[in-house]
């Protein structure tokens, strides 16, 4: 375990793994009705039941892909020479890109639903 630490970014590579984990969870149990405490709630997924049911399934493969992606590069680490510092910037500034990056997909293709 300590191996995988030394050479990995830990926060991506845990952030990374609660995606997928909760990405595999909406997919399999995605909420049946639009609500307001679970499932990926935006204006443009709570306009009809339809969008809605599109919304939790298409959001829970993006989050998986995405933690997938955070895992990969996690990774990065042991190939960049950086302070502690810089590779906890450049692994807050992934993080949340990959979190804007599911937000962008998934509404782009809620815009494609009429």
């Amino acid at each position: 375990m300590e191996r995988i630490l030394e050479i990995t970014n830990p926060m991506l590579l845990s952030v990374g793994i609660i995606f997928i984990v909760c990405g595999l969870i909406m997919y399999i149990f995605p909420p049946k009705k639009i609500n307001n405490l679970y499932g990926y709630r935006t204006a443009a997924s709570m306009k009809s039941q339809a969008k809605w049911d599109f919304a939790q399934k298409y959001s829970a493969k993006i989050m998986g892909l995405m933690g997938l992606v955070l895992i990969a590069s996690s990774f990065y680490r042991s190939s960049l020479s950086l302070s502690n510092d810089q590779h906890a910037i450049l692994g807050l500034a992934i993080l949340i890109a990959s979190a804007v990056s599911l937000i962008v997909i998934v509404e782009k293709a809620l815009r494609k639903i009429e």
